[in-house]
């Protein structure tokens, strides 16, 4: 199998807001989805949502793994400092 250009470019910061948009809206639409999220994020991600894959650099595969959260709402503030930092990180290096 020969991997297209999609698979091999490095995500933008906007396709990782994108991103995790999808999986905070996952996690609001299906109580389901938002438990093992909470309960082990590694496992979420891998499962995916609705036939549909998440689409992470390992380095934000790993830093969504490492959020540790008892609600949404944590959990979308820890992911939200990240994104920030991130921008910020961003409009300084050049990203």
């Amino acid at each position: 199998m020969t991997p297209t250009l999609m698979d091999s470019r490095k995500p933008t910061y906007r396709d990782v807001s994108e991103e995790y948009g999808r999986i905070l809206t996952a996690a609001v639409i299906s109580a389901q989805f938002r438990q093992l999220l909470l309960s082990n994020p590694a496992k979420a991600l891998a499962a995916g949502f609705g036939g549909e894959a998440f689409h992470l650099s390992s380095e934000d595969r790993s830093r969504l793994v490492a959020i540790r959260a008892t609600s949404l709402a944590d959990f979308a503030s820890q992911l939200s400092g990240y994104n920030a930092n991130r921008s910020v990180q961003s409009a300084v290096c050049g990203d």
